[in-house]
């Protein structure tokens, strides 16, 4: 008899749901998208109850097409997507929508926290940077501004803690993505006190912390009819996307860097114990015991591809769609005849504010360098080069806290760009791996449940599960280019940093009336 494990990975805009074998193989998997609602410029939610649809029916759909019958599958495990907050009221409904990382209206509360030094002891204990993606700063906001909703509200959880909930009728939230709220002490594993004090959040309002390898038996007999599953099939917690990323690209040994771009993006590394940056620029998340993951989140990854797509190249992507091409394939040949450094064409990719490197929810997006002989093609090598230069500032802080990185492993959308790989080891000069799995949060989850349930030992079994598809090794003859315009670009980082508050104060007094946006996966 056959036996299979399951990842889902709970993401921004999709719900993956994978059917893995024992050899970490995938046998199918169902990509379910659902919107992503921006009414305002700095609003950022998703319904949860669409998110929990997508996961019912992703189970449902690897179950029937992968054909697994009663007693194949070991066991089903969770990624998710940090930093979400959901407030619940007495009767377990949810009082808003999710509020994700990627909602920047505390920006207010992390400036202040900054300023006034609280930010900086809070993160000493958390390992979470201050910013308004910390639901930490979210409960700063809402007390301040809707204390209506908090005085209704019984508990504080995320998305993962909402759907398994609803599957068991238990509030449980794994160490990994406990950590990343804001109100978790690496130090003592549990739900810090000062954070708690701060927030005027109590204990029995949050969720119940558990290990990352936790498992929860006895669904709800109608969910596990509808899915077709055994309700005493174990569902391990898992831990979240990021930190399983690196497990499913075989980053976990010391010096290999994982670089991840999908929605957004991100560069970490793993070490043995919590390792905080003493200048408050890199997170520290709990991964598995022995293993915690550092790094640096970035806002801006595929979303701003996405957006030169639509904005610049609207025709070519209809085009392309009539043509039965993908879109961004044809976008990257036309960046492709550009050459490196897109003639001295810069672009700072803060379309969205930005977490690492400079977190600052106000940062905006600009060109700079621009002349009548620059052309479209131009445009999108340099927003593609600017996603990347980002990426490269984020390593360097790493390297300066856990040493220069032996080896990069990259995943994600991207990873699927020949143009990105190779400009992604030409400004970072060092060769790049691109393991065989595209699904690697999924992977990972399904990792941590083969350890949950003893199928291996130990989570560096996942090397033999993890191949190479693609390595890209640097070109000498474009590293004068690249090392001539970084520091260029990382000076205008600096100058243009004076006036992002400015103008995005401008913009919340004249917000665009028709700014509402239903994201695409």
């Amino acid at each position: 008899m056959a036996t299979y494990l399951i990842g889902v990975d709970l993401g921004t805009t999709s719900t993956k749901v994978v059917l893995f074998n024992t050899q970490g193989q995938v046998v199918t998997s169902v990509n379910n998208p659902y919107p992503l609602y921006q009414d305002t410029p700095d609003m950022a939610e998703e319904d949860p109850e669409e998110i929990f649809d997508a996961t019912i029916a992703g189970l449902t759909a690897v179950i029937r097409r992968g054909h697994v019958q009663p007693g194949e599958l070991a066991g089903v495990s969770f990624s998710a997507a940090m930093h979400s907050l959901i407030l619940m009221d007495a009767n377990d409904k949810p009082l808003t929508r999710v509020i994700t990382w990627a909602d920047n209206r505390a920006a207010k509360y992390a400036t202040e926290l900054k300023e006034n030094g609280l930010g900086m002891q809070l993160f000493k204990n958390t390992g979470v940077p201050t910013h308004p993606m910390s639901p930490m700063v979210k409960l700063l906001w809402l007390n301040a501004e809707h204390p209506d909703l908090i005085q209704q509200t019984t508990h504080f959880i995320g998305i993962k803690d909402y759907i398994l909930h609803r599957l068991y009728g238990r509030y449980v939230q794994d160490y990994s993505l406990a950590n990343a709220t804001g109100l978790f002490n690496i130090h003592t594993m549990d739900w810090d006190d000062q954070a708690l004090a701060v927030t005027h959040v109590s204990r029995d309002q949050l969720p119940e912390l558990v290990d990352t390898t936790y498992q929860l038996t006895g669904m709800k007999a109608a969910y596990a009819d509808v899915i077709g599953i055994d309700p005493a099939t174990p569902f391990i917690l898992g831990a979240s996307d990021g930190t399983l990323s690196n497990l499913g690209v075989n980053a976990i040994d010391p010096g290999v860097l994982a670089v991840t771009i999908g929605t957004s993006g991100a560069v970490r590394v793993v070490t043995d114990k919590p390792v905080v940056d003493p200048q408050g620029r890199l997170f520290t998340y709990y991964l598995a015991p022995g293993r915690w993951v550092v790094g640096g989140p970035v806002n801006n990854g595929g979303i701003v591809f996405r957006w030169v797509r639509d904005q610049l190249f609207a025709p070519e992507k209809l085009t392309a769609e009539q043509m039965d091409i993908d879109s961004y394939e044809l976008l990257t040949t036309i960046a492709s005849k550009i050459p490196a450094g897109a003639d001295g064409l810069l672009f700072h990719p803060y379309l969205g504010g930005e977490r690492a490197p400079i977190w600052d929810a106000n940062a905006r997006g600009s060109f700079f360098g621009l002349t009548r002989q620059h052309t479209r093609a131009h445009m999108v090598r340099a927003a593609l080069e600017g996603i990347v230069y980002n990426l490269y500032i984020v390593m360097l802080m790493i390297e300066g806290i856990t040493g220069k990185p032996k080896a990069i492993q990259a995943t994600g959308g991207f990873a699927r760009s020949v143009l990105w790989r190779q400009m992604l080891a030409d400004i970072f000069e060092q060769d790049v791996n691109i393991p065989e799995s595209f699904e690697s949060s999924a992977l990972g989850a399904a990792v941590i449940a083969m350890k949950s349930l003893g199928m291996i030992d130990d989570l560096s079994a996942v090397k033999d599960m993890v191949g190479v598809t693609h390595t890209h090794q640097p070109n000498p003859a474009v590293f004068p280019v690249y090392r001539q315009l970084l520091p260029i670009w990382i000076r205008l980082t600096r100058e243009l940093s004076t006036e992002y508050a400015a103008i995005a104060d401008f913009q919340r007094a004249h917000p665009d009336p028709n700014a509402h946006i239903a994201a695409e996966d």
